[in-house]
């Protein structure tokens, strides 16, 4: 049997070609596991292959049989030409494996018989992909055992047989070619010389032909040299050297043609960095760039060969030195890349940029050479559209720079600001653009050197130091608000005059670069290498030194030395005498708190450290605002002060009051700096946070009338459009009624006309209030416009406070003050349910959501100070659950019930280990009236139709607060019949169930309670109807289970009247079918020993019945045909198939399958019908046969399969 599957796939994979494999002696019935080998090598997955070549290796080496060593020889060589790709290369490496451990195999042998096995002269036509293919395949496996370079002679022959193989490029394209360069690379110079160069010449002499050819001189040329000598090569191509004007026309069709090649793969030709590597060793790379690249494969267009010189760019920066780099980034090739980076804006087209900047970046990773990295980063910067330069502000490349490097692109960065040198740029323009003028191309390049460097500064993967930071960040800081008068050498920044002067818009630019880049030095971890810097940095602290001072502090120093400065420097927003004494009344106070933050620390110190820097920064850019607010500081840091050690009192709280309102106002500024710095503050002040403060926040965060008055406008504008479109109308009919224009029914004819001096009055006052219509139409839409980003600065803005409570929540959780915060937030999310869906709404909801409910109810610290609030908190308790109650919206009330719950917590207080024993403790909690509480809400959801509550949340009570649990206990049995629904019916159940479980509402009762209370359970389930909905008999049932269960092992209750009940539900045998109603149904019933009954037989009996029924129907059918139908199907046809006998005994299901087909065509034959009838008896009996043949071999594949 073994031999004989063998055999069928070893026809199965020769196919026709190969004989079928001859085992005389019997190996292939030895082992099965050693032929499941070969098997697995030629199936798809990869590691299925290689796991079948090691085991097969391992085998051979312990078996030590020649019969198997022989048979699996001929049997991967057999398989070199599979139909499959996967295969192919499986049998191919198992080849080069087992030639390069059994060193006794012949490497002649085996390529002889790779060449008698798939001999191509003797291949039939449709076999000669295979053959070529197993010839290729062959000569690799060779190539790869590492043993073909001891044997010459074979290798001669293996690269002869790559050569003829050549001719079938179709099929195997430049393969053999890769293959041979594969070998030469392995070959020493002296067997090339005697041995190989001889097979090669012709490949040589032509290889300026075809790409492969090329690429094989190349490798030989660079692998050889000094075999391939000038004299050797003028004589194989007719020049001393490759690189030469005559060979160019050919070299650049050879590009050409590899371009080509390579479209789909987006890769770079071998053949051509080949070319370049050569060029260089021949010293003649400029004239091969200008030729080959420039003058021959951009004159393309746009497409591969653009492509391939882009390619060739990126992969040439590591061979090329600062010259040729300056050379090759400032021509012709880097202006097309410019043209395409445009061009490629566009969604559909093709983007190159990932692909430079990968080349780019594996370039400065491998390059040491500091002048080397500077000229590829100013090659890039260089390349400008309009002035303003290709490849992004924010670069990753430079993460890769080196120190030194860095530093003098730093420098070269802050020349060109000041004196553009745009003419050394490579600008270009696009067809569509139109020449500009210099001063507008100078502000596009200042407008792309600040973010360049702000990213170097912001991005924490560049290397730099503190020096290089504070240098970019003066340069930044000094050109966003001040203007040079005089140069002086102690201010760096004004050595360097302005070429052209900065334009208004190119300031406000700068500007709000400088407070981004003050965002970046408040988040920038420590730099260097130094002690404390490693100090600082495991700490985690940000936005300082490395001596501790704050980098924004820094920058404040930097603008009061300019401030100081005024005969050098002048400031472009002038600060009047106020503001100034305001800055100076400010830097007095910031000294004043390092001062005592030297001597003893807090983080008082440093949040009005940090507020006073903020705000003071803040006055270049709004002085009025800022004045204000460092003049409130001023008195909150009195008042601070004034409080011994910094405690905060109840009589004077106001200082904090004051703070928030100042971040808070901060905070509607769109500005990541001062969301950061009111973070760090606030977090540090949360201790000393008053009621009066957390209001203020919980005000500007409920926003519940905004939604609807912005209803209420929209619903205004659209009325008012009406009245404008009527009003229109009436302004145009007196301004044509005025002119004599508007034709009315006492004209009667059309036979007078305007003159032309009316008809032009006519045209001008119809302009006028055409003009004027577009104008209003115009200005309402930029109204609601502005209403719409003020509603989104608003959204911004709660979102932002948001992150305060958050904050609060997280360092004061246990603080009494989180008690006045569960009633605004539960409101600030009702509105929010009830509000617009928009995208940023629904970040807030969320946000909100998610803060309420995991920082507040959820919290592990709570507020445990209740002295003197317990009936606060009990009133607050009964509101909650009773706006629960009324709630609309059902995803509303889960939140008030968690409130809830959570006030419940408070009034439990901390429960002790002494106390936890006695679940009867409850704190401060007047258990009657929560109970009176919970109760109305429970009777509320169980007996009415419409309640936000659900059974979930009572279920959540029942188990943190068993005590509840038991006294609601009554009321939930009750509903277990008396619930206005199934529905809430079920859930009582469940309720029930859940609280039967638990064990501390077990410890609760006594046992007459308990018993009791079953009893109680037992007679509502008994008094259930049948006919109920399925979702109640689920619930009651796994009541019931519960139930039954604990009375027959802990207390006597009467279960009588119970199975009755339960027995009468299958009184019709409806529960007998398997699921999950009827597997709960007799699990219970189990418990009263009554067992499910078995239904085997009288399945079989239906069937039986069924049978018969179908036979009968079928007969029926087959009676009440026409007579026409009948004599289509008569005799000569029944004959023919009386001779298939499994078909004509198949049951009659099979024959009800074949008339429903039967039925189908005739169906779709529809009106030729009429054709068939006429047509004569034998053309449809030379049909049926066909018919039958197919079925026979449906029939017989499945005696196959059953076999």
């Amino acid at each position: 049997m073994i031999a004989v599957m063998q055999t069928n796939m070893g026809e199965i994979e020769d196919s026709t070609v190969r004989p079928k494999v001859t085992d005389a002696k019997g190996i292939l019935k030895q082992n099965r596991q050693f032929l499941d080998y070969f098997w697995d090598i030629a199936k798809p997955e990869r590691e299925i292959r290689l796991k079948a070549i090691e085991d097969l290796i391992e085998h051979l080496k312990q078996s030590e049989k020649p019969d198997e060593l022989k048979y699996s020889l001929k049997r991967l060589v057999d398989g070199l030409s599979h139909t499959r790709d996967d295969a192919r290369s499986g049998y191919s490496v198992a080849l080069a494996q087992l030639l390069s451990v059994f060193e006794e195999i012949s490497l002649k042998s085996t390529l002889d018989s790779v060449k008698e096995k798939h001999n191509l002269q003797r291949a039939k036509k449709k076999f000669i992909r295979n053959a070529a293919f197993g010839n290729f395949f062959g000569v690799l496996a060779l190539s790869q055992s590492t043993r073909l370079h001891k044997e010459p002679q074979v290798m001669l022959e293996c690269v002869k047989l790559l050569q003829s193989l050549s001719q079938y490029r179709e099929h195997l394209r430049d393969l053999p070619r890769k293959t041979m360069v594969d070998i030469l690379s392995e070959v020493i110079t002296n067997v090339f010389e005697e041995v190989l160069l001889s097979a090669l010449q012709s490949d040589l002499t032509s290889a300026l032909n075809t790409p492969e050819q090329l690429e094989l001189l190349l490798v030989a040329m660079q692998k050889f040299p000094s075999v391939l000598k000038p004299k050797k090569l003028k004589k194989l191509l007719g020049a001393a050297a490759v690189i030469t004007k005559e060979n160019m026309p050919k070299l650049v069709e050879v590009l050409k043609m590899a371009a080509r090649s390579v479209k789909k793969d987006n890769i770079l030709p071998p053949v051509a960095l080949d070319l370049l590597q050569a060029s260089l060793r021949e010293d003649n790379f400029e004239m091969f760039w200008n030729e080959a690249i420039i003058k021959g494969m951009l004159s393309e267009m746009p497409g591969p060969t653009h492509y391939l010189g882009f390619r060739l760019l990126g992969a040439s920066l590591p061979l090329l030195s600062v010259p040729q780099l300056e050379f090759v980034l400032s021509g012709d090739v880097m202006r097309y890349y410019g043209q395409h980076m445009l061009s490629a804006q566009l969604a559909y087209r093709f983007k190159f940029a990932p692909e430079m900047e990968k080349y780019v970046s594996e370039f400065m990773q491998g390059c040491a050479d500091a002048d080397k990295q500077l000229a590829v980063v100013l090659g890039f910067t260089q390349l400008t559209n309009q002035g303003y330069p290709v490849v992004p502000s924010s670069w990753k490349v430079l993460e890769h720079m080196d120190l030194c490097a860095l530093q003098q692109y730093v420098k070269w960065l802050m020349e060109a600001f000041c004196k553009p040198q745009l003419e050394k740029c490579l600008d270009f323009s696009t067809r569509r653009q139109k020449g500009n003028q210099d001063d507008s191309c100078v502000a596009r390049f200042r407008k792309w050197i600040v973010p360049r460097l702000s990213f170097i500064v912001e991005n924490h993967q560049i290397k730099k130091e503190e020096g290089l930071v504070m240098k970019m960040a003066r340069f930044i800081f000094f050109h966003a608000f001040f203007d040079v008068k005089k140069p002086t050498p102690e201010i760096p920044e004004t050595v360097q005059a302005l070429s052209v002067p900065i334009d208004q818009q190119t300031r406000a630019t700068i500007s709000s670069a400088f407070y981004g880049l003050l965002q970046g030095l408040n988040s920038m971890a420590v730099l260097g290498d130094s002690p404390e810097a490693e100090k600082l940095n495991s700490r985690r602290i940000l936005g300082v030194k490395a001596d501790g001072s704050m980098w924004i502090y820094c920058v404040v120093q930097y603008a009061t030395t300019l401030l100081n400065q005024s005969k050098h420097v002048q400031c472009v927003q002038t600060l009047s005498p106020e503001q100034r004494q305001g800055w100076d009344s400010m830097l007095e106070s910031v000294e004043a708190l390092r001062k005592k933050a030297k001597k003893s620390s807090s983080p008082e110190h440093t949040a009005f450290q940090y507020l006073f820097l903020l705000v003071g920064i803040q006055m270049f850019k709004a002085p009025d605002e800022s004045l204000e607010l460092l003049n409130d500081l001023r008195t909150c840091l009195e008042q601070f002060s004034a409080v011994n050690g910094f405690n905060s009192c109840n009589e004077e709280p106001h200082w904090v009051e004051v703070v928030v309102e100042i971040l808070l106002s901060l905070l509607s500024q769109p500005s990541r700096l001062i969301r950061s710095v009111c973070k760090a503050v606030f977090s540090r002040i949360c201790p000393h946070l008053t009621q009066e403060a957390l209001s203020s926040i919980l005000n500007d965060e409920d926003g519940s009338d905004s939604s609807s008055d912005d209803e209420e406008d929209e619903d205004e504008d659209m009325g008012e459009g009406k009245e404008v479109d009527q009003n229109f109308r009436l302004d145009l009919m007196k301004v044509l009624q005025g002119q004599n224009a508007l034709a009315t029914e006492e004209d009667g004819s059309d036979e007078e006309e305007l003159d032309d001096a009316a008809m032009m009055k006519l045209d001008g006052s119809l302009a006028s209030l055409f003009l004027e219509h577009k104008k209003k139409i115009q200005a309402k839409k930029d109204e609601k416009d502005r209403l719409r980003k003020e509603k989104v600065l608003v959204r911004d803005f709660k979102i932002k406070v948001l992150d305060m409570v958050e904050m609060f929540l997280n360092k004061q959780g246990s603080s009494a003050l989180v008690l006045g915060m569960v009633e605004p937030l539960l409101s600030v999310i009702e509105n929010g349910m009830s509000s617009e869906t928009s995208q940023q709404e629904q970040d807030f909801l969320r946000k909100a959501a998610d803060i309420f409910r995991n920082r507040l109810c959820r919290a592990k610290y709570y507020c445990r100070e209740t002295d003197g609030r317990e009936a606060e908190l009990h009133e607050m308790l009964e509101r909650l659950i009773g706006r629960a109650q009324k709630l609309t919206d059902s995803s509303v009330s889960p939140y008030y019930f968690s409130a809830a719950l959570y006030v419940l917590k408070v009034l439990r207080g901390v429960v002790s280990e002494q106390d936890s024993a006695n679940l009867r403790l409850m704190g401060k909690m007047d258990v009657e009236r929560v109970t009176t509480c919970f109760k109305n809400a429970l009777t509320s959801f169980l007996t009415k139709r419409k309640s936000p509550l659900t059974g979930a949340m009572f279920i959540d009570l029942f188990s943190r607060f068993p005590v509840l649990c038991v006294n609601l206990l009554d009321t939930a049995v009750e509903n277990i019949t008396a619930g206005v629904r199934e529905h809430q019916q079920g859930q009582a159940c469940l309720m029930v169930l859940r609280a039967l479980q638990s064990k501390d509402v077990k410890n609760l009762m006594s046992d007459a309670q308990g018993t009791e209370l079953h009893q109680k359970v037992v007679d509502q389930l008994a008094k259930c109807k049948n006919k109920m909905v399925r979702e109640k008999i689920v619930k009651a049932l796994e009541l019931c289970q519960h139930l039954v269960r604990s009375v027959h092992t802990q207390m006597p209750v009467n279960l009588e009247l119970l199975q009755k009940v339960l027995e009468s539900m299958n009184a019709e045998g409806s529960l007998q079918k398997p699921g999950q109603l009827e597997d709960m149904y007799w699990s219970v019933m189990k418990l009263f020993c009554i067992l499910k009954p078995k239904m085997e037989k009288v399945k079989k009996v239906v069937e039986a019945e069924q049978t018969e029924e179908t036979t009968k129907k079928n007969k029926k059918k087959k009676g009440f045909l026409p007579e026409t139908k009948k004599r289509k199907n008569r005799k000569k046809p029944t004959v023919l198939e009386g001779k298939e006998t499994p078909a004509s005994t198949e049951g009659a299901s099979g024959g009800e399958k074949k008339n429903k087909k039967k039925d189908k065509k005739r169906k779709q034959q529809g009106g030729e019908g009429e054709q068939t009838q006429n047509q004569p008896a034998t053309k449809k009996a030379k049909t049926q046969p066909q018919q039958n043949k197919k079925k026979k071999k449906k029939g017989g594949q499945q005696e196959a399969d059953g076999k």
